[in-house]
């Protein structure tokens, strides 16, 4: 009996219509195009302005591309993962609502929260159900509104971050495609650098928080730069050493679009040409959960059965991770 593998057979994207570029924000911050691009690589990001719409209906939009280009009945979809870091609402699963609306009635779901590594761990756990044989259509999404905790008068982080949404479909596979291999990590020393502290347990909003703004995200951009870099190129060149690669054998790199220099300092560590690294986030800048499989979805048509891929990502927390996988269809 052939070994099940986990293989993604489907992908998805959406991102909303409201473009938000960098000669916008110079207008609102004291910033300009030439140094958010020579810094981030960022020309411009996509914000979901509509009133009462959250990281569900970016999620829900995704889902429903991918069922409209794949065909799948999403009565047979078993398990939704919704992967954020941005969730509706604090007690309500974005994932159910988002199964529901998409037709998922025989799902459950829940969401996965890890920050810019919450789609890479999700990728994980979807994979796993799916090897063990308990399940056999799994849909991970990955989705963030990080507009809504963004404040636009902080340079820092308002340059960087937009809204969108992707999502896959995971499946057995015997024909040994799918997902191989996987090095994830984590280090809690790393969020005081990175989070956004009021509106969880340890501190409730209060009148006062949101008054002063610290509700917003918040980023202490030189040491999450210098811990992204180190730890990202560090995954990426482990999965290469674990699975015996080459840089040769390697066809693209998924890296997460936090900032181009990052990407860029991943790709060289593995030595690897520019012409096969993903790439979009001069469009869409951070989608934190999204931006994975946002370069699926944009680099869909381009990918060949056969096709291996390292995935690496990096986010608050602190926590990151790569995985190395196998496509399993031609486009």
């Amino acid at each position: 009996m052939s070994k099940i593998t986990a293989a993604i057979t489907a992908v998805g994207g959406y991102v909303p219509e409201h473009v938000l570029t960098n000669k916008m924000l110079e207008s609102m911050v004291e910033t300009n195009d030439e140094w958010i691009t020579s810094r981030t690589g960022i020309k411009e990001r996509r914000i979901l302005k509509e009133e009462g719409k959250g990281t569900s209906f970016l999620a829900i939009n995704a889902a429903q591309d991918l069922i409209n280009k794949s065909g799948v009945d999403p009565k047979e979809i078993d398990l939704v993962i919704v992967a954020t870091a941005t969730p509706d609402m604090k007690a309500a699963a974005t994932a159910s609502f988002t199964a529901t609306a998409i037709g998922a009635v025989n799902a459950f779901a829940y969401d996965l929260e890890a920050a810019c590594s919450s789609f890479l761990f999700g990728m994980s756990t979807a994979s796993s159900y799916i090897e063990c044989g308990r399940y056999k259509k799994i849909l991970l999404i990955g989705a963030d509104k990080n507009s809504s905790m963004i404040n636009y008068k902080d340079r820092a982080t308002c340059i960087i971050f937009g809204d969108g949404a992707g999502a896959v479909l995971f499946e057995p596979n015997e024909e040994g495609l799918g997902l191989h291999d996987e090095y994830l990590r984590s280090d809690g020393n790393g969020r005081d650098f990175l989070q956004a502290t009021y509106g969880g347990s340890s501190y409730p909003v209060t009148p006062e928080a949101v008054a002063e703004g610290k509700h917003f995200v918040f980023q202490d951009g030189k040491t999450v730069f210098k811990n992204a870099v180190s730890n990202m190129a560090d995954v990426a060149e482990k999965i290469l050493e674990r699975n015996n690669l080459s840089k040769d054998e390697i066809s693209w790199l998924v890296a997460h679009q936090a900032n181009k220099r990052i990407i860029d300092a991943t790709a060289k560590r593995i030595d690897l040409d520019s012409e096969k690294v993903m790439i979009n986030i001069e469009k869409y800048g951070n989608t934190t959960s999204a931006t994975l499989p946002l370069l699926l979805f944009d680099y869909e048509k381009q990918l060949k059965k056969g096709d291996k891929l390292v995935f690496a990502a990096f986010g608050g927390g602190f926590t990151w991770g790569s995985i190395y996988l196998t496509w399993a269809y031609n486009s």
